[in-house]
């Protein structure tokens, strides 16, 4: 399953920017299919050790048996948390890929593609109470008009809101296909897949919380990376990117960075070199890889 569950993006450059010890605590936040796992796994040594994260159950198939190697199925929300109630305090280094596996968007009735008509889900997590559904069809005009335009981007989302709103007080909109009909005359011909990527995408990051669940992360990030410790951190779309920017060079995602008593900039994390893309030829093989972007920063 694990081959056909996620192509990991950026494979050799993110596990490269983790800068790899032998014995080092290493966490991946983000497991999937385990491709960024195994490849940190042949990098470390019998006394390394390695800690895995992946809220969806359906990555439990995935284990990799290995007595270095332990998934914890939860939220990387909880890095911190976790890590104490293993008896970690300090890590080496810590990867994330951000975004959904290509597992998800390849399981119909998971609802996150585009390509295939199923009921209104795209939880990550499917023991969490909200899904697509409980945000089409209970979400007021205003709130549902806040996540299209802030997490889709979309500049008519006020006109969506609308339409949407006014339909589903007919009949509920409880499929992806549903949904599709009633914002058709925002669909146009040329254009329809990609508004429809930024409406699910919207919708998607408002079940999964997906922007708080980063901030939170970043956050606790630096506590629990060791001094000269590192962050591999590769996002999909502009929304996550600019948080991941912002933080590694402000230590903050608002405001200007702290400064010290002799008015130096005092933040917790230094980049490491410049931002990283995936190759043509990496592209060509994989295409979700277009739109990954990798960052990887230390602790000071």
């Amino acid at each position: 399953m694990t081959s056909e569950y996620h192509n990991p993006v950026l494979l050799q450059e993110s596990v490269d920017g983790l800068d790899i010890k032998k014995n080092g605590v290493y966490v991946d936040v983000t497991f999937g299919g385990g491709g960024h796992s195994k490849e940190i796994l042949k990098r470390l040594g019998s006394e390394g050790r390695l800690i895995a994260f992946d809220q969806d159950e359906d990555a439990l198939a995935n284990v990799i048996d290995d007595e270095r190697f332990q998934l914890i199925n939860q939220n990387f929300q909880f890095l911190k948390q976790y890590l104490k109630f293993y008896g970690i305090r300090k890590v080496d280094g810590i990867l994330a890929d951000f975004g959904v596996s290509s597992h998800q968007f390849d399981e119909a009735d998971r609802g996150f593609s585009i390509r295939f008509n199923a009921d209104l889900d795209m939880r990550m997590n499917r023991n969490n109470e909200v899904s697509a559904y409980e945000v089409v069809n209970k979400y007021s005009q205003k709130d549902l008009a806040s996540v299209l335009f802030q997490y889709g981007e979309l500049r008519n989302a006020n006109a969506m809101a609308k339409t949407i709103v006014e339909s589903r007080a007919g009949n509920f909109i409880k499929t992806t296909d549903d949904l599709k009909k009633v914002l058709t005359r925002f669909l146009p011909k040329m254009k329809e897949n990609k508004i429809l990527a930024q409406i699910y995408q919207a919708i998607r990051i408002e079940v999964n919380q997906e922007i708080a669940v980063l901030k939170e992360f970043l956050l606790q990030a630096p506590e629990v990376l060791k001094e000269g410790g590192r962050l591999s951190l590769i996002s999909y779309h502009s929304l996550e990117d600019r948080l991941v920017k912002r933080f590694i060079r402000d230590g903050r995602f608002e405001g200007l960075a702290e400064k010290d008593f002799y008015g130096n900039i005092d933040v917790p994390l230094k980049k490491v070199g410049g931002l990283i893309v995936p190759s043509a030829e990496e592209i060509a093989k994989n295409n979700r890889a277009r739109s990954a972007k990798l960052r990887i920063a230390e602790r000071i």
